[in-house]
């Protein structure tokens, strides 16, 4: 597959920027992290799960007879294991460096890689992934929050912003629950992705967020839609990355 993609990013109203991301269209590879623990936690926490996604990712691409870590599950493609496999070694490589002051240290994740006619989504935590196709906006990932879990439960919870629980998430790696949502992705050209941290997809809604994929070229809708986001009084740090399939 053939891509047009790019990635942007603000710290918003904040005093650092703990998102990290990677766009690496040769690997058919795009990650978002967002950091937690505090300024230098969430920062390091983030790159170090950019670095080792886009580490592992590279390695087995160059090199075919590479060992994996965990063994490749039947009925499941290529992607979807790549995925499962970068997002354990980033839990081991966060929960090595949460020592010192870095031993609260955590990290959301969330990544998107493509193979030779298919692709998959992994995520932990509530950075996500969205699609737009023909026009319709659709997530492509759920939350790992209680806000989701009381969905789930048949309990409609209140607005993000209004509810105490609005910014808890209930799975983040370095912490105990760290196990990643990881599913295959059936694609089409023309398709537009978007990867992005929850200081992106809050401010605007699902219905900004469509017209600010809706035109322009990779670079011109991630600069536009993080732009949006603080315009609209983001507080938090904002990314996007924007993959759009070529025809």
């Amino acid at each position: 597959m053939r891509f047009e993609s790019a990635g942007w990013t603000h710290v918003g109203r904040r005093s650092h920027n703990e998102d990290a991301w990677e766009a690496r269209s040769e690997l058919g590879l795009f990650v978002v992290a967002d950091g937690l623990g505090g300024y230098e936690g969430g920062e390091v926490a983030s790159r170090c799960v950019v670095d080792t996604f886009s580490g592992f990712c590279e390695r087995v691409t160059r090199d075919r007879e590479a060992t994996w870590p965990h063994n490749l599950r039947p009925g499941h493609s290529r992607e979807e294991d790549l995925l499962l496999n970068c997002t354990l070694l980033a839990q081991r490589a966060v929960l090595s460096r949460r020592v010192g002051h870095l031993r609260d240290m955590g990290s959301t994740v969330v990544a998107l890689a493509f193979g030779a006619r298919s692709a998959a989504v992994a995520h932990v935590g509530d950075s996500r992934l969205y699609r737009l196709r023909q026009g319709h906006l659709e997530a492509m990932t759920r939350d790992h929050s209680i806000l989701e879990e009381m969905r789930e439960a048949g309990v409609e919870p209140p607005a993000r912003g209004e509810s105490p629980y609005g910014h808890v998430i209930t799975r983040a790696l370095g912490t105990e629950r760290a196990e990643p949502t990881v599913r295959r992705l059936e694609v089409r050209a023309g398709d537009v992705y978007l990867l992005c941290s929850d200081g992106l997809y809050e401010p605007l809604g699902p219905e900004r967020l469509a017209a600010g994929l809706a035109r322009g070229s990779a670079a011109e809708r991630a600069e536009r839609l993080v732009e949006a986001a603080y315009a609209a009084g983001g507080r938090d740090n904002i990314t996007a990355i924007v993959v759009e399939v070529a025809e």
